[in-house]
């Protein structure tokens, strides 16, 4: 290799000089911590371990050309790009990998993923947006393979938002669209549907991108052959080239060991994307892997001893070394001496790293043991205590798990006991509870003020005369209402531009707000969503619209792995108030009108997930979100577009509460827990079982989660003593998680008479047309029946056997 300076971008033989060491320094920093964070996996300090040895250059070659404002969705081998940038020390690494629960200490996730998961703050303490031009940004890596792709789609489309919509406000969101998002991946995780899904979607909407493929030939212990046709990935990709008359990708590819031709391709590909918004593909080849996947297994166990031999000759460290020399840019001497320092660096790094760990276990178990030998000389159960206080005095390394779990024991044999050896000993385990729990527990919701269970109730106002109109007209003039007072809002969806969605519920809004603001996309769900997730990382209020409820299982990775977690696993330092549209619920057919809602309410943990039994519920849910910054997930009922509602005169103002249940009719002798579509077939149900004698109140659960937080369905068991849950998902889904939450965690068993029952659809999607409806799912019938037969064993005498 000959070194060249690219006049366009001409630096002084010093600064370069001074550039390639720094490089190199940062390459073997790099490479040295990967190496001792696998012997520390090794020797058990950690528990798992995956590292970036191998992918050191063209990571440092993509930190030169990445600017202040750009945004990086990738995965767990970047740790050299990150130090390359001074966002991550060899120490923060170290502490990952230990799983520190110091968010000072370990800034990517207090602990909460393994180490390898890179993220930036976005959020100042209170939860206000910091500028983000002013700083790089990574989104929080997920483990999944190529599930980073479909939150890059949105990453990079906000650059195109912010471009071409001068109403959108960009303060300290963009610098005139000129940001890039940077993805990258292994070869390997390209087999995945989501890369090209991605790539797709990324070349229609024409965005700045840019995806790197790190290319070692393998995927654990699987070669390329059995992952790519051809064997490579921009060969196959080479239909998306763009010409001069058809938009499309630049599509580069570079050798991973080659540090100038890396240097001038990520330089020409930042060019390209920032300019001229086209996304780019850098297909970097010839990679290696010195320590295999990861610390699971040994790489000797399936590559072949030639394979192992040309890794070594082409470890990109060491081609790099071998130019530095053979440009006689500095003396073996030089470089000795660097690379002796650097060592030394992270061996320091790593030490202090666990020292800071387990300094605080350390202090506890000190507090402990005192405690632990006051409880022994105490009671007559000594024996069994100084046992247990002895074998944490044992433990020269504890971790929280070691201290709390003595501490319970202990309790056991001090059963009857009063004294103050026991009493403070539950005071530590209470105190170490409440200080520790929050340490994994926190932020799955946010806990700031203005969250969105804290927005207030904003009922729909009516004149004394309503004119009525169908729900999508409702639906429609309120998304217009919000479109006109947040010019940050956008939706998009199948079918959601030109014709207003399947339903007309956007109903010419596209006209009135533009393609960018009200948009038609391709059938791709889990890019729908991604695009939501990175517009919403961006600073955008977005909507994406799945067309029907079980379209939702397309990208229910994305929402479960990606969104869901997002606050969780920054510990509160990124947000994505992304809201998700979807309809469904009771309508005929396999498809379109199961439920799908026992799977989501367990999976979308850290979502919001609300159920509007009409459309004015369901405008007033988006009012509401708008208000707050999380996610959610609104699902319309698919039945009730053309179903008359009376027409508000506050659209646009309305807020449904989120978190709270609504009455719709009081009663006295049951209750009767229902929502969306379902509703309908209960209110009717609860007026037949008046004509004999029977009083059911009827609550709507509006939100599953959070479900009720006043606790009013209990307020009603004190009245009714009886409870029926009416879902028309399959047994053992939502009615069974309602079930628990009122019975269980509400406290409910106290107030009843009678055993708590569910009533929910067959075990199977529903059959076609309306007979299949009717028994597929809870009919009047059904609801009236098992109603009669819970006050029929209550008072057979007033309730004589019905059949």
């Amino acid at each position: 290799m000959k070194v060249e300076l690219d006049p366009e971008k001409d630096i002084s033989y010093k600064d370069f000089k001074e550039q390639i060491l720094q490089d190199y320094r940062t390459a073997v920093l790099s490479r040295e911590c990967s190496i001792l964070g696998r012997r520390e996996v090794l020797t058990g300090k950690a528990k798992f371990g995956i590292f970036g040895d191998g992918k050191e250059l063209p990571q440092l070659a993509m930190a030169r050309a990445y600017r202040n404002g750009d945004f990086r969705s990738g995965y767990y081998r970047d740790q050299t790009f990150m130090m390359a940038l001074g966002l991550l020390t060899p120490k923060d690494f170290f502490h990952g990998l230990y799983a520190t629960t110091d968010i000072s200490l370990e800034p990517m996730s207090a602990g909460r993923q393994m180490g390898g998961h890179f993220g930036t703050y976005s959020l100042n303490e209170d939860g206000s947006w910091k500028d983000l031009t002013a700083q790089p940004n990574s989104s929080p890596d997920i483990s999944p393979t190529a599930a980073q792709m479909p939150r890059l789609l949105g990453l990079a489309q906000a650059s195109k938002i912010y471009r071409n919509l001068e109403s959108v406000p960009t303060d300290g969101f963009s610098n005139q669209g000129n940001e890039v998002a940077w993805g990258t991946i292994g070869n390997a995780s390209t087999s995945e549907g989501h890369f090209f899904e991605t790539i797709n979607a990324a070349g229609v909407l024409q965005v700045p991108m840019i995806v790197s493929v790190w290319d070692d030939a393998y995927g654990i212990s699987v070669p390329a052959e059995y992952q790519t046709t051809k064997e490579d990935i921009s060969e196959i990709l080479k239909g998306f080239q763009r010409t001069e008359t058809a938009p499309g990708y630049e599509i580069f590819k570079v050798q991973g060991w080659d540090y100038t031709a890396l240097i001038h391709t990520y330089e020409n590909a930042a060019d390209i994307a920032r300019e001229n918004h086209v996304p780019v593909l850098i297909h970097v080849t010839e990679l290696t892997q010195p320590q295999g996947h990861s610390t699971s297994g040994s790489h000797e166990r399936y590559k072949s001893d030639e394979r192992l031999k040309w890794e070594k000759k082409h470890d990109c460290n060491t081609r790099f070394r071998e130019w530095i020399l053979e440009n006689r840019i500095v003396s073996e001497e030089e470089l000795s001496d660097l690379e002796k320092a650097v060592k030394k660096e992270v061996r320091s790094a790593k030490k202090d790293a666990w020292a800071e760990f387990l300094q605080p276990h350390r202090e506890q178990k000190k507090e402990l043991v005192g405690l632990l030998e006051a409880a022994a000389s105490a009671s007559p159960n000594r024996r069994f205590i100084e046992r247990l206080k002895n074998d944490l005095i044992a433990v020269e390394e504890p971790l929280k798990r070691d201290l709390i779990t003595r501490a319970r024991k202990a309790v056991r044999y001090l059963i009857g006991e009063d004294h103050d050896a026991r009493r403070q000993l539950l005071a530590w385990i209470k105190r170490f509870k409440e200080e520790t729990q929050p340490l994994f527990s926190s932020h799955l919701y946010s806990e700031l003020p203005g969250k969105a269970t804290e927005i207030p109730e904003v009922k729909p106002e009516y004149p004394e005369n309503p004119e009525k109109a169908d729900g999508r007209v409702i639906l429609r003039d309120n998304f217009d209402a919000l479109f006109s007072k947040y010019p940050e809002a956008l939706i998009f969806g199948e079918d959601s531009g030109a014709i207003g969605d399947v339903n007309q519920g956007l109903e010419g809004l596209q006209k009135k707000y533009g393609p960018l603001r009200v948009a038609d996309t391709g059938i791709r769900e889990t890019t729908i969503i991604g695009q939501g997730i990175g517009l919403a990382l961006r600073g955008l209020r977005p909507i994406a619209e799945i067309q029907y409820l079980d379209y939702l299982l397309y990208c229910l990775q994305t929402l479960s792995d990606d969104l869901a977690t997002l606050l969780y696993r920054t510990v509160g330092k990124q947000k994505a108030p992304l809201i998700v549209r979807t309809r469904g619920h009771r309508l005929e057919g396999i498809w379109h009108s199961g439920s799908q809602m026992g799977g989501i309410i367990h999976l979308l943990r850290g979502m919001y997930i609300l159920v509007p039994r009409d459309m004015t519920r369901a405008a007033g849910f988006y009012n509401t979100l708008m208000k707050s910054d999380e996610p959610a997930l609104i699902i319309e009922s698919l039945n009730g577009y053309r179903l008359k509602e009376d027409i508000p005169t506050n659209l646009g103002e309305i807020c449904t509460p989120i978190g709270r249940v609504e009455t719709l009719r009081e009663g006295s002798d049951i209750t009767l827990v229902s929502y969306g579509s379902t509703l309908r077939v209960v209110m009717q149900a609860a007026r037949e079982l008046l004509e004999v004698g029977i009083s059911a109140e009827v609550i709507d659960a509006q939100s599953l989660l959070p479900f009720d937080l006043d606790h009013q369905v209990v307020e009603s068991l004190k009245k009714t003593g009886r409870l029926l849950v009416v879902d028309e998902d399959v047994p053992g889904g939502c009615a069974a998680y309602l079930m628990q939450e009122i019975v269980e965690n509400q406290g409910g068993y106290r107030y009843l008479d009678s055993a708590p029952q569910t009533l929910t659809a067959q075990p199977h999607r529903p059959a076609y047309a309306s007979d299949g409806d009717y028994f597929s799912k809870p009919n009047t019938e059904d609801v009236f029946e098992k109603v009669y037969a819970i006050m029929h064993e209550a008072s057979p005498e007033d309730f004589p056997e019905l059949m």
